[in-house]
């Protein structure tokens, strides 16, 4: 399914975003270069790309993690506000996939941060509007997705 359509809405961001787990439940998160926010592998679509291509093609580029698209469960689409894009709004595909945990930053990454299943219980808690250093989608599927 091509959801492509929907970048090009006026101050909309369209991405995937995956919710990597290591066998012990901890869940990976990312800082890009330049920004103070810890938020989910993933990145905007490309041009006519399927939302699971872009899950799969992110995650590789970002972290060396090479996922079979049928290796992805699907989450959810979530609406939230971006994290390092003020004025947008952010429309997120979100997948779910086990890794062995041993992943390393790689292009625009510069951290990677793991996040175990006591922090993510706390993180579920905040409110999206203030919840530095973590990304207002993270919040979202913490809540959501992983309680």
């Amino acid at each position: 399914m091509d959801h492509s359509d929907m970048a090009s809405g006026a101050g909309v961001i369209s991405v995937s975003a995956v919710v990597l787990t290591r066998p012990d439940g901890a869940v990976v998160t990312v800082r890009k270069t330049g920004t103070e926010r810890y938020m989910l592998p993933g990145g905007k679509w490309e041009a006519g790309e399927s939302p699971v291509a872009c899950a799969v093609r992110e995650v590789d580029e970002e972290l060396g993690v090479t996922i079979a698209p049928d290796g992805l469960t699907f989450l959810g689409r979530f609406e939230t506000a971006t994290a390092n894009e003020p004025g947008f709004s952010l429309i997120s595909e979100v997948f779910a996939a086990e890794v062995d945990g041993d992943q390393r930053p790689r292009a625009e990454i510069e951290e990677v941060r793991w996040v175990t299943m006591g922090e993510m219980a706390h993180i579920a808690t905040l409110p999206e509007h203030s919840c530095a250093p973590w990304a207002p989608l993270l919040v979202r599927v913490a809540r959501d997705c992983l309680e």
